[in-house]
């Protein structure tokens, strides 16, 4: 037998074990509905970043619509088209996030007083159609890399909310990719 062996069969193996008073405590604490002590304590900074993430959404979704109404040129219906079917996803990602924020015992915040200063993409009132693509596309890659950094921040903290910010992560690499090819015709 090899000392790596030996040592090995010497030292007994971390027992794992399911927490019982945490698992109790979810039996009782019914009121905080989907949160259970495994939460942690992160869950309200979670929440914020939930919010911050929906301001974008928000102001992503109000960007594209103007761009969609006021797109105009020989081009203008098929990008206008693009646009409108960006928004709608944009909207589908605020609704994702809003309801994963009433799940984590928050409350979405959806004051448009303070989307702009709240969040991390531009609204934008371009009249080119060019300068158009290029505000969406600076402000997806602005979306991508937040999420990305939050998906990291959030790692196993919470794999629900790490989950929904991948497929929302997915949708906007596909909306860069696809503004990139508009833009470089």
């Amino acid at each position: 037998m090899n000392q790596r062996t030996e040592s090995a069969k010497l030292q007994p193996q971390a027992e794992m074990k399911l927490d019982l008073e945490a698992i109790d405590r979810a039996r009782n604490d019914i009121e905080d509905g989907a949160v259970t002590p495994s939460a942690g304590p992160w869950v309200q900074q979670i929440i914020g970043f939930l919010n911050d993430s929906l301001a974008t959404e928000l102001v992503c979704v109000l960007r594209y619509r103007r761009h969609h109404f006021t797109a105009a040129g020989l081009a203008s219906p098929a990008i206008a088209a693009e646009f409108l079917e960006h928004a709608n996803a944009e909207l589908s990602h605020a609704d994702r996030i809003a309801e994963r924020i009433v799940q984590l015992g928050g409350e979405p915040d959806f004051r448009p007083s303070g989307l702009e200063k709240r969040s991390h993409a531009e609204y934008d009132d371009s009249k080119d159609i060019r300068a158009m693509l290029r505000a969406n596309l600076v402000a997806e890659r602005v979306a991508i890399e937040t999420y990305r950094q939050l998906i990291r921040m959030i790692g196993d903290k919470d794999p629900t909310t790490r989950r929904l910010l991948e497929d929302v992560l997915a949708d906007e690499e596909e909306h860069a990719d696809e503004l990139k090819d508009i833009l470089s015709r």
